[in-house]
């Protein structure tokens, strides 16, 4: 129950930003830094490594030009959260350090505009490149000032009937000052000169309303099209009548979205949704971060805008691309049929479970044996049938969910709420807090509450990132449950672009945590024990510990062992040190880290046996595992990163795979993805990412096209069973991948790690994003 006025949470939530507090010990007393990067200059690195992929000639041009896009996007959040984090923690007059390299904010953020300079450069020349090989390809952007005289006549008729009656260009002058400039949105500014006056500053703010891609008439088989901003520039004259526009840019303020709802205060009587909507708008007005410019501005202009958002020199950017390359994603619903399969990758639509019978309940099959899907290349659909099933199905009882980030069209909300229609408890623990997404659940949240769910938010300074559906049911006196683990969210457009894990289960010792789970959540309890998860802020970090110092001691009794982590990002120092310490007992760790790794391999002494690579590809690599054991006996999967933020500071949970059908799927992942040396990088004591060496004979092998073949395969072996069991009456055996009987790994993989991958099949990639 809230005090009366409004909760204050003191000091800055390290979910934020997660610097060390000042303590009588010195840092460099208290670790070691020898084998330890900074947070800010891994990250960097890592979305260099995406860069890598606009520069990668065999994949297809479009698809290229996408990861230029998704490098863009991922700095903007950067900027956006990181250094505007950051930015505020260098106005402290006694500036923290952080954990890995001893640096001051001010210092990290030093580090960071010097590494940005060349990766700038780099991203400038990949865009270039790309959009030429697209002009080549058919796919043409034209510019304001090569337009032909057909072209130009379209562009001011479409400025005229559809633009001009939209904006609203604004002289800046003692009148009309210097607006407050929306985060993200572009503005076209412009110097104006009359008769009488001169040096004025012009603005138009580029509408959100309208679509940013306008296409030109092209010839047949060819695409052609020009930008919103792009029109208005060709027709500045017709915009500030006898004002004469000179020099002019198009102009991008990135603000600070770093804000805490929870450090902001509750009313007592507020609705959480309602609090929520109001840091949303409060994060608009946010102090700014840094401003993009894709244009010409004279000195004084310069010095204006600068001024107005209170920047320095080396915050603004100066780019020759365009600002806000999310238009690329729009290219592709514009192509020409013809161009496609030169352009793109051929689609890929994922397949339904090999471990299922089509023609039986999902119910009935879950209760037999665990099942196991892997996204993207088995399909969600699975799950939503099952969730289906149980609206409609009078033996449920209950269904209670975590969700963190859902669909805009969430068939899986919609299925709720026909649940609690027809009279089932539904309860959703819906995460308004989960960045960027916030919008999206808070309209959800409502729509669920309205059709008569139970919703209920996460603890306060604790975002319940974790992932977990438990449906109940009834028959006549005995109850059963089922259980869904995920290391990914419930969403159906993540599923079919992430790479994740979805363990459904009817484990009696899951079940019953995974109920304590619930009540604990309902209660605000978050440190409840639990036998078989672990579940965070309490009990996950414990689990990791556990696992290493396993291995560790039988190292040092010379016994073998093993650990393989995968992850997207390691920073908890806590984990590092006790990696490092595994290393040095003589522990064989491996690693697929795909973002941020603060811990450097190959350190002599310290991480020599320490071995780190990372996958990007068409599909975002999510899934988090942790292996214990040289024969891999120890298997969670889980919603968690080893971040601080996670481990100490976000409800997460990490689950067994105890079923051996189930593990040998995961451990026949991790062979494929440790196999993979055409898209694996690996890290070295430098921190940077290189190539993985393989001998000239080796056959390159793409570890997300062999999942996609074999999810195809799969599905075909399937399909021919489900046709074998109709001609048998009464046979319905249990589909299952073949296991050898010495490794408990599927024998195809074996197989397949001797041949030659075969074409690519399909094509997904999601932007990567920071905080996710």
């Amino acid at each position: 129950m809230a005090s009366k006025g409004k909760r204050k949470q003191k000091g800055k939530s390290a979910e934020n930003i997660g610097q060390e507090s000042v303590t009588e010990v010195a840092p460099e007393q208290r670790h070691d830094f020898s084998y330890t990067q900074n947070r800010e200059l891994s990250w960097l690195r890592f979305n260099n490594r995406v860069l890598d992929e606009a520069f990668d000639e065999t994949v297809p041009v479009l698809e290229r030009f996408k990861f230029v896009s998704i490098f863009e996007s991922n700095l903007d959040e950067f900027f956006m959260i990181r250094i505007g984090g950051l930015s505020e923690l260098a106005r402290l007059k006694h500036q923290p350090v952080e954990n890995k390299t001893n640096l001051t904010p001010t210092e990290q953020i030093d580090r960071v505009l010097e590494a940005l300079l060349p990766l700038s450069i780099r991203y400038e020349d990949a865009f270039h490149k790309t959009e030429k090989n697209l002009d080549i390809g058919g796919v043409h952007r034209a510019l304001p000032d090569s337009l032909g005289s057909d072209d130009r006549t379209f562009v001011e008729r479409y400025f005229q009937s559809y633009v001009s009656p939209i904006i609203s260009p604004l002289i800046i002058d003692p009148r009309h000052p210097f607006p407050n400039l929306r985060n993200g949105v572009l503005y076209l500014v412009c110097s104006l000169d009359k008769e009488d006056e001169h040096a004025l500053v012009g603005l138009i703010e580029i509408p959100t309303s309208m679509n940013r891609v306008i296409s030109l008439p092209s010839k047949k088989d060819e695409y052609r099209y020009i930008l919103l901003e792009d029109v208005i520039r060709a027709c500045l004259t017709m915009c500030f009548g006898a004002y004469v526009p000179r020099d002019q840019a198009v102009i991008r303020v990135t603000r600070n979205a770093d804000i805490d709802p929870d450090g902001e205060g509750v009313e007592e009587e507020e609705d959480y949704r309602q609090h929520m909507k109001r840091i949303l708008k409060k994060r608009l007005r946010l102090r700014p971060v840094c401003l993009h410019i894709n244009g010409t501005l004279d000195g004084d202009m310069y010095k204006i805008i600068r001024k107005s958002l209170k920047l320095a020199n080396r915050s603004i950017i100066s780019t020759t691309t365009p600002l806000d390359l999310s238009y690329v994603e729009i290219l592709e619903t514009r192509l020409p049929e013809a161009r496609r399969p030169t352009l793109l990758f051929a689609p890929f639509r994922p397949q339904a479970s090999a471990m299922f019978e089509a023609d039986r309940p999902i119910r009935d099959q879950v209760l037999e044996a665990d099942k196991l899907l892997t996204y993207p290349y088995e399909s969600m659909g699975t799950l939503l049938d099952l969730i289906h099933e149980a609206a409609y199905d009078d033996r449920c009882i209950s269904i209670r969910v975590t969700l963190y980030r859902v669909a805009k069209q969430s068939r899986l909300c919609e299925q709720l709420i026909d649940a609690a229609e027809n009279g089932k408890d539904v309860t959703v623990l819906m995460e308004l807090r989960a960045r960027f997404d916030e919008q999206n659940n808070i309209e959800w949240a409502g729509r669920l509450d309205e059709a008569g769910c139970t919703v209920i938010y996460g603890s306060e300074g604790f975002k319940c990132h974790s992932k977990i559906c438990q449906i109940t049911y009834k028959d006549d006196v005995a109850v059963t449950r089922i259980t869904l683990l995920g290391t990914g969210n419930f969403n159906e457009l993540t599923a079919k672009l992430y790479s994740d894990f979805m363990l459904m289960t009817a484990h009696e010792g899951i079940a019953a945590d995974a109920n304590d789970f619930f009540r604990n959540l309902s209660l605000g309890n978050l440190t409840g024990d639990y036998r078989y998860l672990g579940v965070a802020p309490a009990g996950l970090k414990p689990l990791i510990m556990n696992g290493l110092n396993r291995e560790i001691d039988r190292a040092r009794s010379g016994m073998p062992a093993r650990v393989f982590f995968k992850l997207n990002s390691l920073t908890d120092r806590e984990v590092i040190d006790k990696i490092a310490e595994a290393s040095q007992a003589g522990v064989e760790v491996q690693m697929i880290i795909r973002g941020i790794s603060c811990l450097l391999p190959g350190i002599p002494g310290k991480t020599d046996n320490v071995h780190v690579r990372s996958i990007v590809g068409r599909f975002l690599e999510h899934a988090r595992i942790y292996s214990f054991g040289v024969d891999t006996d120890i298997v969670y999967l889980s919603s968690a990163d080893m971040m601080t933020r996670n481990t100490e500071h976000r409800v997460e949970i990490a689950f067994p795979v105890l079923d051996p059908i189930c593990r040998g799927l995961v451990q026949e992942f991790i062979r494929v993805q440790l196999a993979d040396n055409v898209k694996a990088r690996q890290l070295t004591s430098a921190g940077e990412w290189e190539k993985v060496a393989h001998h000239a004979d080796e056959t390159p092998f793409n570890s997300q096209e062999y999942l996609l073949q074999r999810a195809y395969a799969n599905a075909v072996e399937a399909d021919a069973a489900q046709r074998r069991r109709q001609m048998e009456a009464g046979a319905r055996p249990r589909v299952r991948p073949v296991i050898s009987a010495d490794s408990t790994v599927p024998l195809a993989v074996g197989a397949a790690l001797e041949e030659e991958p075969t074409e690519p099949v399909g094509s997904h990639f999601r932007r990567p994003d920071v905080n996710r």
